[in-house]
């Protein structure tokens, strides 16, 4: 194959630790220097094209400034999702005090990673339940750990796994111009790699005890290790009227078409909920020229994951882009011949509608399961290799697992798609007998009128919130701190720094209190 090749950097122009991105005949490089030696790699994130260089460098992995999916910059691999693919690795030397790098003519963006064939005298069978980010993750794994034998993804939807972050941000708002969802994967990925896909089957038990799954057409499966990954459910409202056309959830494609359908120009949309589906959904209906109230039991949106200070940031940016908000409110019920016409709240007060989506959380989707640790709430409680709790050869991951914080010690339960594919990873690897405890740090990601904001780590309360910023600029990070220690940081404009902080974080290397008062240099807070 022949390649091109370019003279990208004096040997001693990067430090021990550094990177930057670099041009090879209009092949764009990320060159790194990690243990007194050059690694050239593909430069741009594989999941939606970050340029890694504006990311950190911590160690071996380099973190993407967007949606911190992680990558090896010594074989390309990817450590941490989101995304799939793995980065092309690219020829370096050193020769009279310049650094080469050579390139293929037709040089790839991103390359599979290295998968097991299936074999046909390996009987066992791997399932896993649930097309989300958690099962998409799982069943490449698989093959990635070597596991030869059968694997099955079975889903209730008809869908391949697809990107569920985007259905309240893109999808919604520019719907028209879309045709429709677009897949993870190909049908053809699936079936190279003996990955069976059977989607629209209804699982009515799991049977721990038997390693048996019985689906709603009456047919069983036997398996030899299975994985729960099967989301959750959106809640609905328990008050009159909630039955009514108009009223809608928003957690699949087919939802985010019927709101569309119904989300014309200077229509009337009530959105239930300032969570971050509720506010997302809220910001791309205001793209569609509808107009939008949202009704919130809180005082400001995202107030018991952000904090007040925090979430009136969102407030004044929905105000300033027309939404109308009614806060310490809820719903009485609603109103209409047949489809809503109006949203009563028991404050008496009439909201006029012809679209309510409901962002009223999800509850877990673990009903069929007999067998195993499910909590009071639905969640299935796994211990740090994501085993479920008193059953055998049984995982769960996603929004259904309550699993142990590796921070905290605590028993918590994250609805977060990056989260679910770091557990779909680490499930898998304990399936296929390789022994990983989940460690990871968590992270989201939100946008609203074109405003972003991430969020590392994870706190359920706070003794107080450390401002480090301008919160009117929206250029700012917000320590979540409980008994002296950070548990959280969420931020904006600090794209660079929050991957910094998620690698202190998973590597314990936070500062003190004090100092996190007076300022850190947090690439600095990194290497030291």
């Amino acid at each position: 194959m022949s390649k091109k090749q370019a003279v990208v950097a004096q040997a001693d122009e990067l430090r021990e630790g550094q990177m930057k991105q670099v041009s090879v005949e209009g092949t764009e490089v990320l060159l790194a220097r990690v243990g007194g030696q050059y690694h050239a790699v593909g430069a741009h994130c594989t999941h939606y094209g970050a340029p890694l260089a504006t990311g950190v460098l911590s160690g071996t992995r380099v973190v993407c400034p967007w949606h911190h999916a992680c990558f090896s910059v010594v074989s390309g691999d990817q450590e941490e999702p989101p995304g799939l693919d793995a980065l092309p690795c690219f020829e370096v030397r050193v020769e009279n005090g310049q650094v080469l790098v050579a390139v293929p003519e037709e040089a790839p963006k991103q390359r599979l990673p290295q998968m097991a064939a299936p074999d046909a005298a390996d009987k066992r069978i791997f399932a896993v339940l649930g097309g989300g980010a958690a099962g998409a993750a799982a069943v490449e794994t698989l093959r990635q750990e070597g596991y030869r034998g059968r694997v099955l993804l079975i889903t209730g939807e008809t869908f391949l796994p697809y990107d569920r972050t985007t259905l309240s941000k893109g999808y919604l708002a520019e719907r028209e111009k879309q045709s429709g969802v677009k897949p993870l994967r190909s049908e053809t990925f699936y079936q190279e790699h003996g990955i069976e896909i059977i989607p629209g089957k209804t699982v009515s038990k799991v049977r721990a005890e038997a390693r048996q799954i019985e689906f709603a057409d009456g047919s069983t499966l036997h398996y030899d290790a299975l994985l729960l990954a099967t989301g959750g459910i959106p809640r609905r409202l328990p008050v009159p009227g909630a039955e009514l056309e108009g009223v809608l959830t928003l957690r699949a494609p087919g939802d985010v078409d019927r709101i569309a359908a119904a989300a014309q120009a200077g229509s009337r949309a009530v959105v239930i909920g300032s969570s971050f589906i509720g506010m997302e959904c809220a910001a791309a209906l205001r793209s569609r020229k509808v107009q939008v109230q949202v009704v919130a039991m809180e005082q400001v949106p995202f107030e018991r994951v952000l904090g007040r200070e925090v979430g009136g940031l969102f407030k004044t940016l929905g105000e300033e882009n027309g939404v109308v908000f009614h806060f310490n409110a809820q719903v009485d019920h609603f109103a209409g011949k047949g489809k809503v016409e109006k949203v009563v709240l028991k404050s008496g007060a009439e909201l006029e509608a012809e679209l309510v989506v409901i962002g009223a959380g999800v509850r877990p989707a673990t009903e069929y399961l007999d067998g195993g640790a499910k909590n009071p709430d639905g969640s299935v409680s796994v211990d740090e290799c994501m085993k479920v709790v008193g059953a055998d050869r049984l995982y769960a991951a996603g929004d259904i697992a309550a699993f142990p914080d590796p921070l905290s010690g605590e028993r918590i339960r994250i609805e977060h798609w990056r989260v679910a594919g770091q557990q779909g990873r680490v499930a898998a690897r304990n399936m296929a007998g390789h022994a990983t405890p989940f460690t990871q740090v968590p992270f989201f990601w939100t946008r609203q009128f074109n405003q972003n904001l991430r969020y590392v780590g994870y706190a359920s309360s706070w003794d107080e919130v450390v401002l480090d910023g301008d919160l009117g600029q929206k250029n700012f990070l917000a320590y979540y701190v409980r008994g002296g220690q950070v548990r959280a940081v969420a931020g904006a404009g600090r794209d660079q720094a929050l991957c910094a902080i998620e690698e202190c974080l998973r590597l314990r290397k936070m500062p003190a209190l004090a100092a996190l008062r007076a300022g850190v240099d947090w690439e600095a807070q990194l290497r030291g």
